[in-house]
């Protein structure tokens, strides 16, 4: 008998709407999370969609700004290139000029990946700096309270892409994946078993060219190898999709809410 999750899915009209469905659920996990423990760990991922989330988040026309709980917040990041943080393709200078720059965050409460370091040296010093914060010993793992993922069409998520070593690392919290079907080559990711650990963790996917990627990780057999969003199967057994309806397109039909439920076991 294998792990079972639930998979949730809420499916929306549009890249707008989709956004701030995600913005909503930043600040809702981010409140019950400071209600429970005082403070929020959040991880974010890079994206189109994320950016609009993050914009909507620090727009002073929108109630964001002003009723998320900036000052009990720490972010992470789930992966990032290995370029500097001023540079286009930058995970971090996406987020800092969409959100970071205009919302209540210090930098002590901001922990990026420092991708202008060679990239073993950045996946050690940030998983240095998550040990630290979390004040993990040993072989612990931090738990997240909130970790927004993506999908690429090719079925990767953070960057475990398919047929990298970075799949098979089950002890490390932070490495460097050589990924050579990218053209950057090396990336920085959060490895799977810490994402599993994450006490809400949520796909944030939109587009036509991810309908068939997400019909195959959710529904098509299991192989992880070629589809490493298979990996992600929380230790809540209670994963949630937020997508917009072109790539919700061969998942099974939601009710009148627009929401969906699968049963995955692995």
């Amino acid at each position: 008998m294998g792990r079972k999750t639930v998979v949730e899915y809420r499916v929306y009209d549009g890249s707008d709407a989709l956004a701030r469905a995600a913005a909503e659920h930043f600040l809702e996990t981010a409140q019950a999370a400071i209600r429970a423990r005082g403070r929020a760990r959040i991880a974010i991922s890079g994206g189109n969609t994320p950016k609009r989330t993050f914009e909507l988040l620090a727009n002073p026309q929108e109630p964001f700004l002003k009723t998320m709980p900036w000052a009990q917040i720490e972010l992470y990041w789930v992966d990032e290139r290995c370029v500097p943080p001023d540079h286009p393709d930058s995970n971090y200078r996406m987020t800092r000029e969409a959100m970071l720059s205009k919302v209540p965050l210090k930098p002590e409460q901001v922990f990026r990946i420092e991708g202008e370091f060679e990239p073993e040296a950045a996946a050690s010093r940030y998983e240095t700096t998550i040990r630290a914060q979390f004040r993990l010993e040993g072989a612990e793992a931090p738990r997240f309270d909130v970790l927004a993922l993506g999908m690429g069409d090719d079925g990767h998520t953070a960057s475990l892409f398919p047929h990298t070593e970075g799949l098979h690392e089950l002890s490390r919290i932070a490495i460097a994946n050589h990924v050579p079907q990218q053209k950057e080559t090396w990336r920085v990711t959060l490895t799977w078993p810490v994402i599993v650990e994450a006490s809400d963790v949520f796909f944030l996917i939109g587009g036509k060219d991810k309908a068939d990627p997400l019909h195959r990780v959710f529904g098509g057999p299991y192989d992880p190898e070629t589809l490493p969003s298979q990996l992600i199967q929380p230790k809540s057994a209670k994963l949630l999709l937020l997508l917009d309806r072109d790539a919700a397109a061969l998942l099974p039909p939601t009710n009148g809410a627009g929401v969906g439920r699968l049963e995955v076991e692995r």
